[in-house]
């Protein structure tokens, strides 16, 4: 693997970060990449909500409703060539538990960027936030992130058939969930 650094994404770099997010999302369901995110190829772009979400979730403490953290890889040239994030659960209650979105630059998959990327973010989780739980949800036809995310831990806890319906096909989604072993007692 070429060089990578993993480092947290600091609020004065979300413009580029948004930049890389809007590329990545351009590969959404286009030529061999299967559909990664419940958006027809045509809309898959970074939304103003989206922008909102990553841009205010940076300030907040992981305390406040709304928080996220990411971390980006970045090669040698300092490009940025994948990310991951964690962010809060909508519903209240779920302080223990986060939601986890990632993906990798076109020309930088398996290479092994995201099993570095999860192991950041876990470790994170772990030291930093005191989760006992990272949840994920992926539309089912994506097979080869259901396995990555098996290899690093996740298991299978639901499925909800028929979810979406996107340029006249159905779509499942995955429900997902890694155990933190070391933080699931309860307060």
């Amino acid at each position: 693997m070429r060089q990578i650094q993993i480092v947290p994404l600091q609020a004065e770099g979300v413009l580029l970060f948004l930049a890389y997010l809007n590329d990545h999302l351009s590969d959404n369901g286009r030529e061999q990449t299967p559909l990664f995110q419940p958006l027809s190829p045509s809309d898959s772009k970074v939304s103003d909500a989206m922008q909102l979400s990553f841009a205010t979730g940076l300030t907040l403490e992981i305390d406040e409703v709304g928080w996220r953290r990411v971390w980006v890889a970045r090669n040698e040239l300092g490009n940025i060539v994948g990310h991951i994030d964690l962010r809060a659960h909508r519903e209240r209650h779920t302080s223990h538990r986060a939601l986890l979105g990632m993906g990798v630059d076109r020309n930088h998959r398996r290479q092994g960027i995201g099993r570095l990327l999860m192991e950041t973010a876990f470790e994170w989780a772990n030291r930093e936030a005191k989760l006992g739980f990272i949840d994920l949800q992926v539309l089912s036809q994506n097979q080869p992130a259901i396995k990555l995310y098996e290899k690093i831990g996740f298991r299978v806890i639901g499925e909800i058939e028929d979810m979406f319906r996107i340029e006249g096909n159905s779509y499942s989604y995955t429900l997902m969930c890694k155990v933190l072993q070391s933080n699931t007692d309860l307060d």
